[in-house]
């Protein structure tokens, strides 16, 4: 008796190849994922995770290579196109609209023949069979970031995707939030959705995933199976070399730079959470933590802190001793004070702008007399940075949003 032929695989990637100029983001790259298997890409920030992602979801297009799902041959000239392959992706940075409801952000990118009603009993269905409860009628603005990426999970399941590809999905969770997608995400892979996991985190990996193929470079350097790896060994997959130790340098620490001593502070936008009685300090040389599951008012204080939010009551802020509570946010980086928020795109950068018109946001060392660029030093500094900081990028004129 002959046997079954396995079933095809749902995605095979053959040569995938992705150049832009001065750089090779994906060489030559080769990707099976076998049907219902939760399979992780892992690499470096720069080594081609979002870019094979954003082929694979149409919309970037490859230079070269072959695509494969359900064993056809296929092309995704868009996103529209792969949606109606079955793919599904969400991004590491959200799209939805902060002045629209939960259900309306969804009913957006659904056919005609849905209506706000029928989104909304879906949006409950999920919530109750998935755990990705978010109340349809709230507002975008009103939710924590955990409760906005379950938006987004779940207006990608609405389509009932054969392939769901989540881009850095823990990158701002909390610890509980990402226990919480996890047990999602295997519930959805048990009805037989296949998903793409793009990350970095080796605990997630050997936790969550069947399979992992690791990118170097833009290159495949190995597939493996995560659950037989130690966390030491994919280190060294993904870096081609063992991972440097961490050194700890006995400190001391100083006097009180920072201050804060709030009473109460209303939210600024409802519903919001009241901060009610926040008193800490911070030393000189020291590292403070905050711990609490998102929306418990860090967001509240953090916009406090950074002068998005300038209610403080007078004194209830202080920077070595200068009184902040008030000043705008110019004022607190002239003190030295930086805030780096969870919403890098959009919030810390304006995407579409070159790193250089980027870094004007809070530099102002090129500017000349009466307004005028030097572009050269521009140009100069934000290759400063960008050495500095290790970042991976192909010039200092490259959109923000841009691999």
């Amino acid at each position: 008796m002959a046997q079954a032929s396995a079933p095809p695989f749902r995605l095979e990637l053959r040569d995938i190849t992705k150049r832009y100029p001065g750089v090779t983001a994906n060489d030559r790259v080769g990707l099976r994922v076998r049907p219902g298997e939760i399979h992780a890409v892992l690499g470096e920030n720069g080594a081609g995770k979002s870019t094979l992602m954003k082929i694979v979801s149409g919309a970037v297009q490859p230079d070269a290579g072959e695509m494969f799902f359900n064993g056809e041959r296929v092309r995704a000239g868009n996103a529209r196109e792969a949606r109606a392959l079955g793919i599904a992706m969400v991004f590491q940075h959200f799209s939805l609209f902060e002045s629209m409801t939960v259900a309306e952000n969804v009913w957006l990118g659904q056919g005609r023949e849905s209506t706000l009603e029928s989104v909304t009993g879906e949006l409950r269905r999920l919530g109750s069979e998935l755990g990705l409860s978010v109340d349809p009628a709230r507002s975008v603005q009103a939710l924590s970031v955990g409760e906005r990426q379950r938006v987004e999970i779940s207006r990608a399941l609405l389509a009932r995707p054969q392939l769901l590809i989540l881009d850095e999905p823990t990158s701002v969770l909390t610890p509980q939030a990402t226990k919480e997608l996890f047990e999602t995400l295997r519930q959805v892979a048990a009805r037989g959705c296949s998903i793409l996991y793009i990350s970095h985190k080796l605990d997630e990996i050997t936790a969550l995933c069947q399979a992992c193929t690791v990118l170097r470079a833009g290159q495949v350097v190995s597939t493996v199976d995560p659950r037989q790896e130690t966390l030491a060994g994919l280190a060294r997959l993904m870096l081609g070399r063992d991972p440097p130790r961490p050194e700890r340098k006995p400190s001391a620490a100083g006097e009180a730079l920072l201050e804060i001593d709030l009473a109460c502070v209303a939210p600024e936008h409802e519903p919001g959470v009241t901060l009610r009685d926040v008193q800490l300090k911070l030393h000189r040389g020291e590292v403070l933590g905050i711990a609490g599951v998102s929306g418990n008012g860090q967001n509240e204080l953090m916009a406090l802190l950074s002068g998005e939010d300038r209610r403080a009551p007078r004194g209830s802020v202080r920077l070595a001793g200068a009184d902040l509570s008030r000043a705008r946010p110019a004022r607190r980086r002239a003190l030295g004070l930086r805030f780096v928020p969870e919403e890098r795109l959009g919030r810390a950068t304006a995407p579409d702008l070159s790193l250089e018109r980027n870094t004007l946001l809070t530099r102002s060392e090129p500017v000349r007399g009466g307004g005028w660029l030097d572009l050269g030093a521009l140009r100069a500094l934000t290759g400063t940075l960008i050495a500095r900081g290790g970042v991976k990028a192909r010039g200092p004129s490259v959109a923000a949003r841009q691999p």
